[in-house]
């Protein structure tokens, strides 16, 4: 009935459960360390069992020995377990052991039909290849990489200063056969084999931005890399808001002022093949780790640490998330400024700060006060209010996207620095900034994308 169907509708035919059902088995999803040659011909394999026909199986396939499958040495369906390169058939189910693993050397030229043309000459299917291993000196090669991800399957390192074969050999620890040269060498193990027991990985390390504190604006990408980590590194209550974690997880948390000696503890973490995350709240490129992590690997020599595959994954800033509460205060050209002068001195700032007020910049203040330096904010102040009208619309986000935030529209003429603390974000608008009150009681700010003439006064 289902190809009928399949036939009248152009499509393949697919019969689920009923083979789960009728067998006490799912002849199309192999344990792991197996993998199916041909889905397609396997729903027609399994639909021709429930039609009444038999099989027999050809190779070790342990985990079907306790199914109730209808076996018959003479049958003329056959599943086929083995890592022979093989033409399907449809009468035939090939099921592929992962028990090969191919060393390479990143100086062969095309890797991938290397790896192919080396895998045809020994009759060995490419679907039967665990992973890739390669010298860890070759670590840093993106020849390597492309070849991993071109072929599908995983790519470990090992030290080796002996040639493919033996290289291979030493990494499998289980009886193989070797095949091929210094450059490809091909081992075929007894038994399915685990990339995750095989060498070591490349080491990665991420900076993450985790934006302003609430779980729904963090980037899923963000997310993701969290999942995936060996290693959380950041201060302390950042890392406490990037969870919860697993056991296996292993957080390094440290104080807030311990920027390059976080950055460098995370490389040397990475260079063992671990994957390590820092993170920073809000975006890391904004006054965060992205700068020190890659300062720290400027100033390295370590070939080790520039062999890491690093990456840099965004957040939500502060500015922008308390912009979005706000309205659109930044929805024209703007200026993001940090008024700490713990690694710039005030002088740069005050002129920064002068310059763009000059220009008519909206203004976004990080790190606007604190107890070591309670007047920096009023300076700061003082300088915009040479250029900007006591008018001008300001707002004040406190702990935006975090329990309790808080979120008041006031004017620069009535801006003091005690409305301000640490956790403040501070938005001073430009000339063109504008003010709508709303009926329910809400207030929008929005900085109009034009310098028209006709826009409403403020």
């Amino acid at each position: 009935m289902a190809r009928e169907i399949a036939a009248g509708l152009n499509v393949a035919p697919a019969i689920t459960t009923s083979g789960e059902l009728r067998f006490g088995t799912c002849l199309l999803n192999p344990p792991s360390g197996y993998t199916l040659g041909d889905l397609e011909l396997g729903k027609r394999f399994v639909s021709d069992l429930l039609a009444g026909e038999t099989l027999r199986i050809e190779g070790s396939a342990p985990w079907l020995a306790q199914a109730q499958l209808p076996e018959d040495a003479q049958a003329r369906l056959a599943v086929r377990v083995s890592h022979v390169e093989r033409l399907p058939a449809a009468n035939e189910l090939l099921i592929y052991p992962r028990n090969v693993l191919v060393a390479v050397s990143a100086g062969v030229a095309d890797l991938p039909n290397g790896v192919r043309e080396a895998l045809h000459q020994a009759a060995i299917a490419l679907q039967s290849v665990a992973c890739l291993l390669a010298a860890d000196t070759d670590m840093a090669s993106p020849a390597l990489r492309e070849a991993a991800r071109e072929l599908g399957v995983p790519l470990r390192f090992a030290k080796a200063d002996v040639g493919m074969g033996e290289l291979a050999r030493n990494a499998i620890g289980q009886p193989v056969s070797i095949l091929g040269d210094n450059f490809i060498a091909i081992a075929v193990a007894e038994q399915p084999l685990d990339p995750l027991h095989i060498g070591r990985p490349r080491g990665r390390l991420a900076v993450v931005g985790l934006g302003p504190g609430a779980a729904e604006l963090m980037v899923p990408a963000v997310k993701a890399e969290l999942a995936r980590a060996n290693d959380v590194l950041g201060y302390e209550t950042y890392v406490r808001m990037a969870g919860p974690f697993r056991d296996d997880q292993v957080l390094h948390c440290t104080d807030n002022r311990e920027e390059m000696q976080r950055a460098r503890h995370a490389f040397e973490l990475a260079a063992q093949g671990r994957s390590v995350v820092v993170v920073s709240s809000g975006d890391p490129g904004v006054f965060a780790m992205a700068a020190a992590v890659l300062e720290a690997l400027h100033e390295s020599t370590d070939v080790a640490w520039h062999s890491v595959d690093l990456e840099i994954l965004p957040g939500v800033s502060a500015s922008l998330a308390t912009a979005a509460q706000a309205g659109a205060p930044l929805g024209h050209d703007f200026c993001v400024l940090s008024l700490s002068d713990n690694l710039k001195p005030w002088s740069i700032i005050e002129k920064r700060l002068d310059l763009a007020a000059q220009a008519d910049l909206a203004l976004a203040f990080y790190n606007p006060i604190s107890r070591s330096r309670p007047w920096q904010l009023g300076q700061a102040l003082d300088i915009v209010a040479r250029h900007r009208e006591p008018q001008t619309p300001v707002v004040l986000g406190r702990d935006i996207g975090r329990p309790g935030q808080t979120l008041r529209v006031t004017t620069l003429g009535q801006l003091s620095v005690d409305q301000v603390d640490m956790r403040t974000m501070v938005i001073i608008g430009s000339s063109t900034t504008r003010v709508i009150p709303c009926l329910d009681g809400r207030t929008w700010v929005y900085t109009p994308r034009s310098y028209g003439d006709k826009l409403a006064p403020i």
